[in-house]
């Protein structure tokens, strides 16, 4: 490969991706907003129900083995 065909091929990619990046339909700040909130809750109560089945876990084998 020359110096000009890997320079060619650098190019060719960025314009590809700048065309990609166009087509691409970016959402608005209040759907960002809703989202993230929705993870977030989400992770938490998954966190917290988590916890509580590692708790339940931990006293039930310190029930069996003490």
């Amino acid at each position: 490969m020359g110096e000009t065909t890997k320079k060619a091929s650098k190019t060719g990619f960025f314009k590809g991706l700048k065309s990609e990046f166009k087509k691409v339909v970016w959402p608005d700040k209040t759907t960002i907003c809703k989202q993230t909130v929705a993870v977030v809750l989400i992770s938490a109560v998954l966190g917290a129900l988590i916890k509580v089945i590692d708790m339940l876990v931990q006293i039930g084998l310190d029930f069996i083995i003490g």
